[in-house]
């Protein structure tokens, strides 16, 4: 079958690769029809590693995906073929005290798509735990499906922060992650949510998606008093943005991760008596992504403003490279 590859920094080919065959006991085979092009993926494409994690063989690329469940092994009892499915991308072990505790995503031995060294879902075919595929409600597409992944992180870094109904929110960052944080701020009855951002473009389409008030930080500060911060930029001037303008004992989640370290300033964090959390990734949170989605409680369509064929896949990538200001999410069509 057909896939993409990323044989080493700026060098991908769709090539041939051996296909996955029929799925064993508790796995389906998943005909893939939509994947997102994450930053993350960028990141390997142009650097070849994130942190420690380093392209050392040849590795697929995709993690963002929906598809058609075309076999299912047996045991499974909930999904049949022809369902459109969401699927999870990360594969804990299923028994370390991570795991026993719902805390999967901090697993040791997490298999995650296209994250050195296993491949990732940009291809015709992948086979897939059915514990971690999940079917889409009527009404729900497959670009909705492949957007799960990145509504899942927004939905766990709400748990993380402790967001309440009626709470005031400041996000730094209005890229997908920032965009996602205002979607399902908004839907846990944020009270006023302030994006802050650098990219005019993004800003305004922050406050189409919900955001009630908008930072140029280029110009402006966080003047306005704020319960909750959410950082999505991965800019090592945001957080301390959000600290110095957050309310004392306001919490705080770092959801954007980048190349480079946070710095802040721990007096002050220590004085307001502040809660700092870390996100890193997410657990448990499928299924109410997709459940605020299939109710109408967001519209994640206004998201993606880039399609391309699996054929211009690598076009694809050079793009998501240097997007235009107002690019939101760059889906692929297999």
């Amino acid at each position: 079958m057909k896939a993409l590859v990323l044989n080493r920094p700026l060098d991908l080919e769709i090539a041939e690769i051996p296909d996955p065959g029929d799925p064993l006991a508790g796995m389906v085979r998943v005909k893939v029809d939509t994947v997102g092009i994450c930053g993350s993926d960028v990141h390997y494409y142009e650097h070849g590693r994130i942190g420690d994690f380093v392209v050392e063989k040849p590795m697929v690329l995709g993690h963002e995906t929906a598809g058609v469940v075309e076999a299912v092994g047996n045991g499974v009892d909930d999904l049949v073929v022809g369902d459109l499915v969401a699927m999870e991308p990360g594969v804990s072990c299923g028994s370390c005290s991570y795991c026993d505790s719902g805390r999967y995503n901090l697993c040791p031995d997490m298999a995650f798509w296209a994250t050195p060294p296993y491949d990732g879902s940009l291809a015709e075919y992948v086979v897939h735990p059915a514990k971690c595929t999940f079917k889409l409600p009527p009404g729900m597409t497959l670009e909705d499906g492949a957007l799960m992944e990145p509504l899942s992180v927004a939905v766990h870094a709400i748990k993380r922060a402790g967001v309440n109904a009626g709470d005031a929110i400041a996000i730094t960052g209005a890229g997908t992650i920032g965009a996602v944080c205002v979607l399902v701020a908004k839907a846990a009855g944020a009270s006023r949510i302030i994006v802050a951002d650098v990219v005019s473009e993004q800003l305004e389409r922050a406050l189409a998606l919900g955001a009630d008030s908008v930072v140029d930080v280029r110009t402006d500060g966080l003047s306005e008093d704020f319960d909750v911060g959410l950082e999505a930029s991965g800019h090592s001037d945001s957080l301390p943005r959000l600290i110095d303008g957050i309310s004392a004992g306001g919490r705080i989640a770092i959801v954007g991760i980048s190349g480079e370290n946070l710095s802040f300033d721990s007096v002050t964090a220590g004085v307001k008596e502040l809660d700092i959390h870390g996100v890193f990734r997410y657990a448990n949170a499928y299924a109410a992504a997709i459940e605020l989605v299939a109710s109408g409680q967001i519209n994640v369509a206004p998201l993606v403003t880039h399609r391309f064929p699996f054929a211009d896949a690598i076009e694809a990538f050079d793009y998501a490279r240097s997007p235009s200001p107002g690019t939101g999410k760059v889906l692929i069509k297999l």
